[in-house]
């Protein structure tokens, strides 16, 4: 999370971990990746037609990892909806080579805290 979401601080992200494990978690469905150790090195989580999170460990960003998933996602589950931080360049941009286009802003994040979120959704025409 930190590579990707270095313009939130420390606090925020350690008031975070509780949320994310004890409540976000458990409302999506997840699909993981994993080496040949059988280690997890990425997961995203899935709620209706939107990708909740996708994260993809540091040491294996670059090898197609997040793009599977987002095969999965798209092609199995449904999925057209992603909403991502604006402050997180690297993610809009890999949404938007999926296909994913800007379709609305929105000031605050899903917590209220001044993270702007940007609210993507796929081309399906292209």
């Amino acid at each position: 999370m930190r590579a990707t979401h270095h313009f939130l601080p420390e606090s925020y992200i350690n008031a975070l971990r509780p949320l994310l494990l004890n409540d976000f978690l458990p409302q999506v469905q997840l699909r993981c990746t994993r080496n040949s150790l059988g280690e997890p090195t990425g997961f995203i989580g899935l709620s209706d037609d939107k990708v909740e999170m996708l994260f993809i460990d540091d040491t294996c960003r670059g090898l197609g990892l997040g793009r599977a998933l987002m095969d999965y996602a798209v092609k199995e589950v449904g999925i057209r909806l992603v909403d991502v931080n604006e402050q997180n360049p690297d993610a809009l941009a890999f949404y938007q080579r999926y296909g994913f286009s800007v379709k609305d802003r929105s000031e605050l994040d899903g917590m209220g805290k001044p993270y702007p979120l940007l609210h993507l959704a796929l081309d399906v025409d292209k």
